[in-house]
């Protein structure tokens, strides 16, 4: 009677077992979809930037997915400094970044041409440039290094100034400005300009005290950090625009690949709609910053086909040979770039 009695008990443990293991299982397989991204990028949060707007639509399309997909956003370098994104995420310490691809230059020299005088001739030939040969080097590069690409983003910019238009090479003859990137850095010192490199967060405080008087910077930027009470005049994006940069949306292929199936594919379906998104947003912000800086009494100046022309020829002589020999099949990687009309 006993024996029968410690049979039967010990056989209810073991269901009573199995039955927690399964349990444990089952909410083991939740927690594991269960997943919060974080996503970090330099520009302000909820005051209309439109590559806060970017990251944000994978973040709102994650929580309406039902998937246990999150992404938390973390605006305004709050998570990470503008030039620490790239190494976080090659890393796998960052999962999500929205990022100026030129500021790795240092480390992949290949990038700085997604930042090249002239290279870029509107927002049309920058998404042909998606499409080509030349972006398919780059994003081998970046996925060799851990990232990957959810979304292409290419933004126009210009020049501006607290002393005096700049439209022409002869223009910032003794100036100190912001280049924003190597190959731009390169160019405006063949034409006699003193560089200080910062992030564009940093514009605003370097123009007010004295540390630049001039910087190029997207039209986006120029907006968002108010630049406008620090300058004079302004060269935006018009019929010529001599400063195009990519700025990518980004993951780490290692949370990337943690994901489950419907997880990535919620992402690579946010991704082709924060890219579409940013194609007419980045063409609006240009005029967006013309009629502000009007708006504000800051001149406004354009440069025409002789401006352009003068500037392509100071970056043919500086600027694209620095790449050519800084960078491994340099040579090759821009002729790619150059061949797609």
């Amino acid at each position: 009677m006993e024996n029968s009695y410690l049979q039967r008990r010990i056989a209810q443990l073991s269901v009573s077992a199995a039955a927690a293991a399964v349990l444990a299982a089952g909410s083991s397989s939740l927690a594991a979809s269960e997943v919060r991204l974080n996503a970090s990028h330099q520009w302000p949060g909820g005051q209309g930037d439109f590559r806060d707007e970017m990251v944000q639509i994978l973040a709102d399309r994650a929580a309406e997915s039902d998937t246990g997909l999150e992404i938390r956003v973390y605006p305004d370098s709050s998570l990470y400094g503008a030039r620490e994104q790239w190494p976080a995420i090659a890393r796998g310490r960052l999962d999500i970044t929205a990022l100026p691809l030129a500021y790795a230059g240092g480390r992949h020299p290949e990038f700085n041409l997604t930042l090249m005088p002239g290279l870029v001739k509107n927002h049309d030939h920058a998404q042909r440039l998606n499409e080509s040969a030349f972006m398919d080097e780059i994003v081998e590069v970046m996925e060799d290094n851990g990232v990957k690409v959810l979304a292409h983003t290419w933004l126009a910019g210009g020049f501006g100034s607290n002393e005096q238009c700049i439209t022409a090479p002869e223009d910032v003859d003794g100036a100190q400005i912001r280049g924003a990137g190597q190959s731009f850095e390169t160019m405006l010192s063949a034409a006699g300009a003193s560089i200080n490199s910062m992030p564009s967060s940093e514009i605003y405080t370097a123009l007010q005290t004295g540390v630049l008087d001039s910087a190029l910077t997207s039209s986006a930027s120029w907006v968002s950090y108010r630049l406008y009470e620090q300058t004079e005049c302004v060269t935006p994006p018009g019929d010529y625009a001599l400063w195009f940069m990519y700025e990518p949306i980004l993951i780490s292929k290692a949370s990337f690949n943690d994901l489950t199936e419907a997880q990535q594919q919620v992402l690579l379906e946010a991704g082709e709609e924060a890219e579409a998104f940013a194609y007419e947003a980045a063409q609006e912000s240009d005029q967006e910053m013309i009629e502000l800086f009007r708006e504000q009494g800051v001149e406004v100046a354009f440069m025409d086909d002789s401006d352009f022309e003068a500037w392509r020829s100071v970056a043919e002589e500086s600027a694209f040979p620095q790449f050519v020999e800084s960078t491994p099949r340099g040579q090759e990687l821009l002729d790619k770039a150059l061949s797609v009309d």
